[in-house]
């Protein structure tokens, strides 16, 4: 089997998630090629197996011009038995062939189906944004299959080395440094737990000013910055609980991440955990936007080794249940055999 992808994302959860699928697939056999931005972080990480073709297909250059026609050339030459495009904008390389499925990924909820004018089926990773496309006029396929990540437990990271405690509780959130993740808020939230370390891993523009409000609230000696982590798994694992505050979050795939790394998980009611967790039994829900919301679950998860230990259990059960690899790799695998 062979399958083509386009993907033009940044460093962040929906990367990871890229990365494992292209790599679960190789492991089933599947012959890859991907176009990809030049210089991703994650690139390392990809099969030997995969061909890849770097490019600024976004930007103004001449891969703007020429990369959709090596693109089209390229399929009708390798006849590949699916292309994939992930999001919308990698979806605008879509050829116009019609020797094999043409599926357009989508990990958020788009604003404008133009995108995917060549793209025979859409394929959600939560069934919200499934029937986000239906409202908005889609008429062609829908399928929603969702993320996985790895269940290895892997060893913690020395907490010594980011000079913190040993007993002190620490909270670990990660993500891209954007608005919408709220690190913020979660800034503020941690600020009112006295003794309890704040551990934030990633990157963006808003790196910052996260910093300022971490000093503005005189918590800068709780709060540890770890940067961009090629492998987030150890510093999980070394934390006591992990927060996911965004505003706006399709899916969230760090609360997997969490979930098998046996942590128990603090989120808010957005969209994609809204629909897998469930309050007290998987995890702990917080309105969006509610600091004391947030102070007052992660201070309970302290506080209850008891409700602790539930919510860890019933969010592995979870993530075996519902994300597991061999699951989401066979939805694709038959897919991809569908004639378009």
């Amino acid at each position: 089997m062979k399958v083509m992808h386009f993907h033009f994302g940044k460093d962040g959860g929906a990367e990871r998630f890229f990365v494992h699928l292209v790599n679960a697939l190789a492991r089933r056999g599947v012959e890859q090629s991907a176009v990809i931005r030049p210089n991703r972080i994650w690139r390392k990480d990809m099969p030997a197996s995969v061909a890849i073709v770097e490019s600024n297909f976004r930007n103004v250059s001449v891969d703007r011009i020429l990369l959709p026609l090596k693109v089209a050339f390229g399929a009708r030459r390798l006849r590949p038995d699916a292309i994939m495009a992930w999001a919308p904008r990698a979806s605008e390389l879509m050829p116009n062939y019609k020797g094999c499925i043409k599926i357009s990924r989508l990990g958020d909820y788009p604003t404008d189906l133009k995108y995917f004018k060549n793209s025979d089926i859409l394929v959600c990773n939560t069934p919200g944004i499934a029937d986000h496309v239906r409202q908005i006029g889609w008429t062609r396929g829908v399928e929603v299959i969702s993320n996985f990540t790895s269940t290895e437990q892997v060893a913690p990271a020395d907490r010594a080395v980011f000079d913190t405690p040993r007993d002190a509780p620490v909270v670990m959130s990660m993500g891209r440094f954007v608005p919408r993740k709220e690190f913020a808020l979660l800034t503020a939230a941690v600020a009112k737990l006295p003794d309890v370390y704040l551990w934030l891993a990633g990157e963006g523009e808003e790196l910052e000013n996260v910093k300022k409000v971490a000093s503005d609230l005189g918590v800068t000696d709780r709060v540890r910055f770890l940067g961009w982590q090629k492998d987030t798994r150890p510093f999980v694992a070394a934390a006591d609980i992990f927060v996911m505050p965004s505003n706006h979050e399709p899916l969230g795939n760090v609360i997997l991440e969490a979930w098998a790394q046996g942590k128990p998980v603090v989120s808010s009611r957005s969209e994609g955990p809204s629909w897998f967790m469930r309050d007290g039994e998987n995890g702990l829900l917080v309105e969006i936007g509610d600091t004391d919301g947030f102070s007052k679950a992660i201070e309970r998860l302290i506080t209850d080794p008891l409700l602790a230990a539930k919510v860890t259990a019933g969010g592995r059960e979870t993530l075996i249940g519902k994300f597991s690899e061999d699951a989401v790799t066979d939805a694709y695998l038959e897919l991809f055999k569908r004639k378009p």
